[in-house]
């Protein structure tokens, strides 16, 4: 008898002791189901790094030889013009001038002044933004020499571009998930919880555009991480 009483209570504990080890599974799995997402936000402004300066001129005449002289003559003064102020030979680049014959385009029979009109490029690609910007400033001077450049062509645009992405990438990743770390506190406090470990991340992209319109040689970098936290009573 003792030995059936015995059995029953050691199989009484057993059960209970399986019943509790369930219930604290049960809890701590619901305890890892609460959770909390937030997303940190990092952005910088940086300088360009980078330039490409395209310096468009057009002649026009109706001697195609004559004018192929005066594009010469200019070509050649408005390269000296940039050696002289610090752009090196390998920056520069020349494509061959691009003429168009009037007379084979015209429409309604109108006749235009000359027949022949060259359009020139002359590209300037640089690290050394500052000193490509500074010599932008300094066009007028090519007016005396009759150089006027053509703007307004969205085909040849100054474009800046910043390609240190990968040198700020880290500090910026850094500082979005300490930000997304920031508001997920906040939140566990105001919902009289514990901030756990991390369940899950994810790193935005990076983007990389012009601070304004205004200002394309300055650039706003962002990033956006998004975190998933999990609360502890």
């Amino acid at each position: 008898m003792q030995n059936r009483i015995r059995e029953s209570v050691i199989i009484a504990l057993a059960i209970l002791g399986f019943g509790l080890l369930l219930y604290a599974a049960m809890m701590h799995v619901k305890d890892r189901d609460r959770v909390v997402v937030v997303r940190g936000l990092a952005e910088r402004e940086v300088a360009a790094d980078f330039v490409i300066w395209p310096i468009v001129y057009k002649e026009a005449g109706n001697d195609l030889a004559a004018l192929y002289d005066v594009v010469q003559n200019k070509t050649a003064a408005l390269e000296k013009f940039l050696q002289e102020n610090g752009v090196e030979n390998g920056e520069i680049s020349k494509a061959a001038p691009d003429i168009v014959d009037t007379d084979s385009e015209l429409y309604g029979g109108e006749k235009r002044p000359y027949r022949y009109v060259a359009t020139v490029v002359m590209t300037v690609a640089s690290k050394n933004v500052d000193k490509v910007r500074a010599l932008m400033e300094k066009q007028g001077e090519l007016l005396k020499q009759g150089i006027a450049f053509s703007e307004g062509d969205y085909r040849y645009r100054k474009v800046y571009s910043f390609n240190a992405l990968n040198e700020i990438k880290p500090a910026m990743i850094d500082e979005a998930t300490q930000n997304a770390r920031a508001a997920a506190q906040k939140f566990a406090k105001d919902s009289e919880s514990k901030l756990g470990k991390i369940k899950t991340a994810s790193q935005g992209q990076f983007s990389v555009e012009d601070r304004d319109e205004n200002t394309p040689h300055i650039k706003k970098v962002r990033v956006v991480t998004s975190v998933q936290y999990f609360l502890e009573d």
